[in-house]
This record gives structure tokens, C-alpha cells and sequence, in this order.
């Protein structure tokens, strides 16, 4: 049980870096570049997945052992399932309650953490013997 909180606890330490790359590159697209929000967090969300890629595999997860090759592929099409939920709750929040797209964001920085953390932790941690 131990483990699994420092896990956690690494998780989020990663995650909070990511979801601040992730913050950053929308605003700077979005603002400043003027793109769509939807293909701006699209973008946002996907150099977020590379840094997290690497931070999560250093720091929180022990892969099982394949090559890096094959795990990277593993954990992006994983991430394409959190990219998914991420722009489901994109567009119904900026779509249809009209908030404003930088709490939709937060909203989705708390949905999808949790499927990246149980699909991760599924298919891509080595099983304790």
C-alpha cells in the first residue's frame, strides 16, 4: 500500500508538470496564435503526452521490459483514449455551457488523470512477483 501512494504521489508530480506544458502550449496556441481551442488542445495535449511519456517511465512506472519502442506506442495509444475523454469534455464544455476554455480545461485535468493512471498502471507497469 506504501508503494502505491509514493506511486501516486510521483504520478501527480508528473502529471502537474505535464498539465502545466499542456496549460501553456493551449494558452500560447490559443491566444497567440489564435487557433481553433480544439485544435489547440489537441496540440497541447499531445506535447504533454511525450513529456509525460518520459517523466512517467523514469519516475513512475518499471516497464515490463519491452522495448522502449514498444511501450512508447503502448502508452500513446493509451494516451489517445485520455486525449479522447480530454476533448469530449472540451467540446461539450465550450460547446454547450459555454464556459470558459481554460476551466473546461481544469475540469478535464481531473477526468483524465484517472484513466491515464489505471491504464497505465494495467498495461504498462511490470506485475510485483
Amino acid at each position: 500500500m506504501k508503494n502505491l501512494i509514493v506511486q501516486l504521489i510521483k504520478f501527480g508530480i508528473v502529471g502537474v508538470i505535464a498539465a502545466v506544458i499542456d496549460f501553456g502550449v493551449l494558452f500560447i496556441l490559443k491566444e497567440i496564435f489564435c487557433a481553433d481551442v480544439l485544435t489547440a488542445s489537441a496540440i497541447a495535449f499531445s506535447v504533454s503526452v511525450a513529456v509525460n511519456y518520459v517523466l512517467s517511465m523514469l519516475f513512475v512506472f518499471k516497464g515490463k521490459g519491452t522495448s522502449k519502442f514498444k511501450e512508447f506506442i503502448l502508452f500513446v495509444i493509451l494516451s489517445i483514449g485520455g486525449l479522447l475523454i480530454n476533448q469530449l469534455v472540451m467540446w461539450i464544455g465550450t460547446e454547450f455551457t459555454m464556459l470558459h476554455y481554460m476551466i473546461v480545461k481544469i475540469i478535464a485535468c481531473i477526468i483524465v488523470p484517472v484513466y491515464n493512471f489505471v491504464t497505465r498502471k494495467i498495461f504498462l507497469e511490470k506485475k510485483s512477483s
